[in-house]
Formats: C-alpha cells, structure tokens, sequence
C-alpha cells in the first residue's frame, strides 16, 4: 500500500449511460434506439427488465446533480441519446425535447463546477438506422459525423470534453459476433459472414467514423471552443496462466492485441491494425479457402486519416484474466477461433456480482503502465472502473470501498513509480442501474436507487462516502 497524492489538476469524476439512467424511452418524441428494440423482447434480457423507466434520469436533472455534488467530483461522464436527438437517426429529425434536457443538464453542471464529460455513442443506435444495416453499412461514417455536428455547434460551447465511442469492441463483437448485445445479430440467412466477418467490417466503420468525427472537430470547432476529443477503449489485462510457458506469454499479448490493440493500433500508433491481427486473420482466412483476409483494409489514405485521432486515451478497465494458447478447428470462422486464446481466472481472486469481473487491483497498474510503453506515453483518462454487487442489498458496502482503494492506489503507484501521464480517474457508476442485458440484478453504483419505489429515491452507499474522500484528499497522503 503506497501513500501519496495525485498530481496537482488530476480530475475526479463519475459516470453513467443515456439509455442504463434516462428512462423516457418514448417520451416527447423520443425516436426507439436499438436497446429499446432488444429490451422488449421477452427472453432477451435477465427478469425482462428493460430502460423504459431505468432511473428515470430524464425527469431528474436536479436530483442527479444533487448526487455529483454531494461525492464532490469534478467530472461527469454521460452519453447523449441519439434517437432523443434525431428520432430517425439524421439531422431533419431534430427534437427540441431531447436537446432541451441535454442543455438543462449541461446547464446545472457547468453551474455547479462539474465538467461533462460527452460520450456522443454509448451503444444506443437509433432503431432506424439499424434497420438500413446499422454499423455494417459504411453510410452510418456520414450520418455519425453529421449527429456530432449538430452536438458540437449545440453543446460546444459548454462541453469541452467529448468521447466519440464507448467501448467499440463490445459494439463489433458482442453485438455483431455473438449477439448477446443488440442489434442481436445471428441471423442465419447471412451465417457465411458471422461472426467472421460482421465484427471486422463493423469495427473498420467505427474506427473510420471516429477519424471522421475527430477531424471535423479539429478543423472546425477546435479554434473557438478548445476541448478534447478522443475514444473510450476498453480492455481486461491479461496474464499468461502459466509465466515460464512461451505458449501462454504469447497468448496473453495476443489477447491484448485482439482486444485493446484492435482499436487502439490504428489510432494511436500508425493508422493500421497491428501486424498480430493482421497475420492470424489473413492466415485463418485463406487456409478456409476465401481469396483474402476476413479483416477489411485500409487504404493508404484511410491510414493517414485515422493515425493520431486522438487528443488523451480514454480507458475503461475492470479485471484481470490468465490466458493460453487454444487452437481452434480451421474451418472455424470468429474473432475467438482467429484470436485462438482462452481465459480462467485465479480461485483466490475475489468475486464480485458479475461472473467476469474479478478483483485484480495488480492488472491496473500493468495496462496503465503497458498503454504507456505501447503507445509511447499519451495522456490517459480511465472513464469507467468500478464493481458490481448483487443479491440481498447492504449499504455498507465494504467490497466496492476494497475495490476502490486498492485499484486507484494502484493508479497511483503507476503515476508515482512508472511515470505513467494519467489525467483523471472516472469511477463506474453514479447509481445502480439497467445493467445491459443482465437487466437490474448487478449494481455497480455510489448510490443505490429502490427500483420498487415508484419514486425511484437515491441513496448514498458507504462507498460514495469513502469515493469522497479520496476525491477530498486526491488519493492517499499519509496520515
């Protein structure tokens, strides 16, 4: 345990999702997002929970910001919905509604010293524009770029941190590869390209639209509103099981660069995917017969647009897993055969409500220390970290303070002893909410929120306490 403070004008924050809080679902006009679609749909969610009402976040501005004030945080991260935005997906759709409690919760943040943090897309797709192809079709780069647009000349002038995407390896590969995650899609008709081919081409239009929507603005709004823009990235660090094995070290960094490395190569390091992806892909893709590589390519001019579209890099992190060698048969087409890796966890690591997220305060430290090294020191902000509980609900909370201190102590540690140029901390979540798919059973939250009162009251954990004073100390001085 290392005592110590962060540096002067390290950031502290909170975060939180459009459709997991807001509620609303339909209200004043809103158009369906895809999660709506999902979500209602009997069998597709845990208990059937759905985010028609969540926590109903969009008729409680004032008391949510009631909650950041109380924890003292300098930051809030939130997404914007875009089909409360543009119902239909695009710009001739706009909803006056929506935008007006977008700038009444922008308004009361800025009045309180809260800095928003703008996530433009955290997985929420308007249904409509899922139903010409969704992000398979490239024509979603255009009509991205022109919703940010829109954000950026109506938000901008308040917001001056914005983050194109949450997390676009769950977008490609959870709701392109294994359907767990809408648009859900395992359609059978189409099986020849899935899940070895829908995730790539997937994750190829969202890069390319994360360039787009980062050069707009850096070469229109930049100058005059002077924020930062980048993407969220999220990533397990991963271990080989066994350390003397050759097999299993080269597992885990081929884990790393299926998972971290797929989005972070292109944008942070030369516009390209990194040669592990590339290789393997390619390999498995011609020794199935196909004429070339499953993974699409970028052009010399794609590679030059997307290389350095970034102004920090935005880590969201949980957990730690031990990884190994697994082959695959050949004729197996997916992200998992290609990647050819397998996990298991340490019995002695400590549990948590959710079956993947382990305690693992050691990996934290590694992948900050490895973000530095990989992608020569850019400047970081973690913008989710945190632990779930479920069954039976205590206010004291022991576990999440556990978490808490021992993952950002060793955030520090990675400031302090690897000179690791980590910016701020954003703790995973304000309040306990929809939690995907797994509906309301795992809370992640500071706060607990009663889902069977009507009025949905917010109460403090023993954890938003303890997450106070780390914020009032930033970090651990010695006593």
């Amino acid at each position: 345990y290392f005592h110590g403070t962060f540096p002067e004008g390290f950031t502290w924050g909170v975060s939180s999702s459009a459709y997991q809080i807001e509620g609303g679902w339909d209200a004043d006009g809103k158009g369906p997002s895809i999660w709506d679609t999902f979500t209602h749909v009997p069998g597709n969610v845990k208990n059937n929970d759905t985010g028609d009402i969540a926590c109903d976040s969009y008729h409680k501005v004032e008391e949510d910001i009631y909650l950041l004030r109380a924890l003292g945080v300098k930051n809030y991260r939130f997404s914007l919905s875009w089909p409360r935005i543009f119902p239909t997906g695009r710009n001739n759709s706009v909803n006056s509604h929506g935008v007006d409690y977008y700038n009444r919760l922008i308004d009361g943040l800025v009045a309180n010293n809260i800095t928003p943090i703008v996530t433009l897309y955290h997985w929420d797709l308007p249904q409509a524009l899922q139903d010409i192809g969704g992000w398979e079709n490239n024509t979603l780069i255009d009509l991205f770029d022109s919703f940010a647009d829109f954000c950026f000349q109506t938000f901008g002038d308040r917001v001056k941190f914005w983050i194109t995407f949450n997390e676009p390896y769950v977008i490609a590969w959870l709701g392109y590869g294994q359907g767990t995650f809408p648009p859900n899609v395992q359609d059978p008709g189409r099986i020849s390209i899935r899940p070895g081919r829908a995730p790539y081409v997937v994750g190829h239009n969202l890069i390319k639209a994360h360039a787009e929507v980062w050069h707009l603005y850096n070469e229109t709004y930049r100058a005059r509103q002077g924020g930062l823009i980048s993407i969220t990235i999220s990533s397990e660090w991963a271990e080989p099981r066994n350390p003397h094995k050759q097999e299993d070290i080269e597992a885990s960094r081929r884990f790393m660069q299926f998972l971290l490395g797929w989005f972070a190569h292109p944008i942070f390091k030369n516009g390209d995917y990194n040669e592990v992806m590339k290789r393997r892909i390619r390999e498995r893709s011609l020794a199935q017969g196909l004429s070339q590589s499953r993974l699409p390519e970028f052009t010399e001019s794609e590679k030059q647009r997307i290389k350095g579209t970034y102004d920090y890099f935005g880590l969201n992190q949980y957990t730690t897993v031990l990884a190994y060698n697994l082959n695959f048969p050949r004729v197996v087409q997916s992200y998992d055969s290609d990647r050819g890796v397998a996990t298991v966890s340490d019995r002695s690591w400590l549990g948590s409500g959710s079956t993947w997220l382990k305690v693992t305060p050691f990996g934290f430290r590694k992948i900050l220390r490895w973000i530095k090294e990989e992608y020569n020191n850019p400047p970081i902000y973690v913008t989710e970290n945190g632990i779930s509980e479920r069954g039976a609900f205590v206010f004291n909370d022991t576990q999440r303070i556990h978490y808490y201190r021992s993952y950002i102590n060793e955030a520090l540690k990675a400031v302090v002893h690897d000179g690791v140029d980590l910016r701020g901390y954003t703790a995973w979540s304000l309040m306990d909410n929809l939690e995907w798919a797994v509906g309301f059973d795992e809370r992640f939250g500071l706060y607990h929120v009663n889902f069977s009162d009507p009025a949905l009251p917010r109460r403090p954990k023993a954890s938003a306490r303890y997450y106070s004073q780390i914020i009032n100390c930033s970090g651990f001085p010695d006593p």
